[in-house]
């Protein structure tokens, strides 16, 4: 093994990647009954989705179909949703409203999380996720 082979970043742990601002990712007018999923280019610092109706957002596919690893959306309803502090690569959704994504981004490349979750991106599979 040379010293070419081994390849130094950044990774789930790196404290800097979440003490500086997140660089801006923003999804608008997303139609949850066509589409059920936004990735992210990289690991996110913090979520935040608004939605036009009640739709589910998970983790994880299995998470909100056929699962229960789920939170609901409706700020349409007056929800006062949060932003979410966490470390993820793609969210999906359950439901025929329209949602808007906006995330924080990190530096921190997604094949971090991939190569430590049970079955792929995002802890897919793991306790919690679906």
């Amino acid at each position: 093994m040379s010293s070419t082979d081994y390849k130094y970043g950044t990774g789930l742990s790196n404290v800097g990647s979440y003490q500086v601002s997140g660089k801006p990712f923003l999804s608008g007018g997303i139609d949850t009954s066509v589409t059920d999923r936004v990735a992210f280019p990289t690991v996110t610092q913090w979520v935040y989705v608004s939605s036009s109706g009640p739709v589910k957002v998970g983790m994880a596919a299995n998470g909100v179909d056929p699962g229960t690893n789920y939170f609901k959306v409706n700020t349409a309803g007056g929800q006062n949703m949060p932003m979410l502090e966490l470390k993820c690569t793609e969210l999906h959704f359950d439901g025929t409203a329209t949602v808007d994504v906006i995330a924080g981004l990190t530096g921190i490349d997604i094949g971090r999380i991939t190569s430590i979750s049970p079955s792929g991106s995002n802890w897919s599979g793991s306790s919690g996720i679906g």
